[in-house]
């Protein structure tokens, strides 16, 4: 029987997260499986892979063959370079403590990238987010002052209506009536 570490989808509609699975080959792909030995979020930045690490590389050892997915997964945490290293200790070219050396001198290596990466994102969206807040506050000074202005010209214009009726009635109107004196010129 060919046995395969594989993805079984889970999820959502593009939404999707997997299970990490040891499956007979000939199983459909949500079908049935030997066990779970982990889960996959690809949602995430960076990807989210939890594995048990110690069952991945039992089954890697005895000879499951995982996708290339899989394979990449098991590269990224690690699980490749310790059958390569067991490997070698197998057939005597290293001792176990310089396979178990090796292994977390690259493990704190892969830790310190990671966590490099995840503080970067973090700055980033900090400064994303502080870049944002300053537009909002620029285009909110600007609204501000717009209606600042246009209070201002409101304000004069009603200042000059006011002097204009001011002015409007500090002027009598002239009586039209004629003198005592020219009402019959005209006759």
């Amino acid at each position: 029987m060919a046995v395969k570490i594989r993805l079984a989808r889970r999820g959502r509609k593009k939404q999707a997260l997997y299970d990490v699975v040891v499956a007979d080959a000939r199983a459909p792909r949500d079908g049935r499986y030997i066990e779970k030995i982990g889960r996959y979020n690809p949602n995430t930045d960076p990807a989210t892979i939890e594995l048990n690490e110690e069952k991945a590389f039992q089954w890697v050892m005895n000879g499951a063959q995982p996708t290339d997915t899989v394979r990449a997964m098991l590269s990224y945490r690690g699980i490749m370079l310790k059958k390569h290293l067991q490997i070698g200790v197998n057939k005597g070219a290293i001792t176990q403590e310089e396979a178990d050396k090796k292994f977390e001198a690259w493990l704190q290596e892969k830790e310190s990238k990671i966590e490099s990466k995840k503080d970067k994102l973090a700055k980033e969206a900090a400064a994303s987010a502080k870049a944002r807040k300053e537009a909002e506050t620029k285009v909110k000074e600007a609204r501000a002052e717009a209606l600042k202005k246009k209070s201002e010209a409101e304000d004069a214009a009603a200042a000059e209506e006011a002097v204009a009726e001011s002015a409007e009635a500090v002027e009598e109107p002239k009586d039209e009536t004629p003198a005592e004196g020219e009402e019959n010129k005209g006759e």
